[in-house]
């Protein structure tokens, strides 16, 4: 039989498809042909095909190779083909015996060495979902892929090996081993490294609001002068949130796979928040994600189940925040191109830090400042009515007196901070346990409205700040939100009257005039 087929996972985004790797050897002029929608990458791989099968031991029949990838109308993206491929040509051939219920994914080498391919986990997981018991895959991929139960992973480091594992002669095999580079230990980037609040002075009420934002996963936004500890602040968030759950940590992790482009190294789940800060010359496509073909994951997914922070908010292009708005209240984003849609995963909690005006010093009594009023609206009305409607916590900033500065006392780690955030978060798990959430920021309207109860006293307080406050609809449910995760933090059973009215103070007027 001149037929064999082998099977892969192509992703697109971050969704994976099952694809069937089909290899056809015909009569005709020798020559190699992949059908199926390839890209540039993808087309190469007949190279690499050729030369990684002939130095192995085996090379491929000289005859006409078609090789489909089915379904033929889903364009193919990347190098993890290159196994499977070669695989379904050499049991065209009658050289090997293709396992049942097996996936191969790994790119090839010249010399046949197996290297590791991005998007490894969620294909994994994908390719169990849909029966597969058997994954072969790059020996630096293989510990990603031993995060997924119920399969069985084969690590390789050389295409002999894989073909020995299918039936092909030892004899006949060369399997070349390169030393192995020792292994790189990367130092973290002490930029991204979550700092510890006990290196704020000062500013207790900012902390007061990140507190909150990391207790009920709220929104926050910090405007202050430069040095004020706006971007301190936000580094310190990671350090202070709940580490995430089964379903967050899979997630997150799997997007990570995606995005890191093939380096492998990923040896356990994340159960940190991801913390992704994008520079303000960050394009849409970037922050967004994007693509004519290939839509890429950007920013925004990159942080999801974690956290988006925008420093200089104000700098960033308005067209790019104002297009945050979707995905911070839906959670993902769709983006639609003339070659297909795809919706990306986004539920992230947005972290924005700005400078009040241009010269950043229209702070206090504003005496130091420069810039003339229509420049402060101009610098700030970047970030839209729309946009902060949708930002839980508004924080005005000062710059720090020398006796915060200087001072030596002593100000609360973010080990203690986290122990208070874990309480609160507890007892919000357990009261929306019903509707399978696990914290106030992503309660609906409905269960806000219509499902939890709250005191007469108020009742009465939220229908007198719905009419005597410029509070949209949004706005209100937002503050509503706050309020809950508040009363958590205080331990009351419901909101009362001073948890709304703490809500009500973080929702300030920052217009700068």
């Amino acid at each position: 039989m001149s037929v064999a087929r082998t099977a892969s996972v192509a992703l697109h985004g971050v969704q994976p498809a099952l694809i069937d790797v089909e290899a056809d050897l015909g009569n005709g002029i020798p020559g190699f042909l992949i059908l199926g929608l390839p890209d540039a990458s993808l087309n190469e791989a007949r190279e690499r095909i050729k030369a990684a099968a002939r130095n192995t031991g085996l090379p491929l029949a000289n005859r006409k190779l078609t090789v489909n990838l089915s379904p033929a109308t889903l364009p193919k993206f990347g190098s993890g083909f290159d196994l499977a491929i070669v695989i379904a040509a050499l049991a065209a051939d009658g050289m090997l015996t293709i396992p049942a219920d097996t996936i191969f994914l790994a790119e090839l080498a010249l010399d046949g060495t197996l290297r590791p391919v991005a998007g490894v986990l969620p294909a994994v997981r994908f390719a169990v979902h849909n029966g597969y018991r058997h994954v072969f895959v790059a020996a630096a991929n293989e510990a990603e892929a031993r995060l997924v139960p119920g399969v069985r992973i084969t690590g390789a480091q050389h295409l002999g090996q894989v073909l020995v594992m299918c039936g092909a002669p030892p004899e006949s095999i060369r399997t070349y081993l390169r030393h192995q580079r020792p292994e790189r230990v990367e130092l973290p980037d002490e930029s991204e490294v979550s700092q510890d609040l006990n290196l704020v002075n000062g500013q207790y009420e900012a902390k007061l609001a990140l507190e909150i934002a990391a207790a009920g996963g709220h929104h926050l936004i910090m405007v202050g002068p430069a040095g004020a500890g706006k971007t301190l602040l936000a580094r310190c968030l990671p350090g202070i949130l709940p580490p995430l759950d089964v379903a967050d940590s899979l997630e997150a992790t799997a997007i990570d796979s995606i995005t890191r482009g093939g380096q492998g190294g990923i040896t356990k789940l994340q159960n940190t928040a991801p913390f992704i800060a994008p520079h303000h010359t960050a394009s849409s496509a970037a922050l967004l994600g994007g693509g004519s073909r290939n839509i890429r994951p950007g920013a925004i997914t990159r942080a999801h189940a974690g956290i988006l922070f925008l420093d200089e908010a104000t700098e960033f292009r308005a067209g790019v925040l104002d297009a945050l708005r979707q995905p911070v209240e839906e959670g993902h984003i769709n983006l639609a191109r003339a070659s297909g849609h795809q919706q990306l995963p986004a539920r992230f909690q947005l972290i924005l830090a700005a400078n009040p005006c241009p010269c950043g010093r229209n702070f206090g009594s504003g005496t130091g400042c420069t810039c003339t009023p229509n420049a402060r609206r101009r610098y700030f009305s970047k970030l839209s009515g729309p946009l902060l409607d949708r930002i839980d916590l508004q924080v005005k900033m000062n710059a720090l007196t020398g006796q915060q500065l200087l001072g030596r006392e002593a100000a609360e780690s973010s080990a203690t901070v986290r122990t208070r955030v874990l309480a609160a978060r507890h007892l919000a798990t357990a009261r929306l346990e019903p509707w399978g959430l696990n914290c106030n920021a992503r309660l609906s309207s409905k269960i806000l409205r219509h499902e939890l109860q709250y005191p007469m006293a108020t009742q009465r307080a939220l229908e007198l700040i719905g009419e005597s406050h410029e509070i949209s609809a949004r706005g209100l449910d937002r503050m509503l939100r706050v309020a809950w995760t508040i009363a958590d933090q205080q331990q009351h059973s419901a909101p009362t009257v001073d948890d709304l009215d703490g809500a009500l103070h973080f929702r300030q007027n920052l217009d700068p005039r």
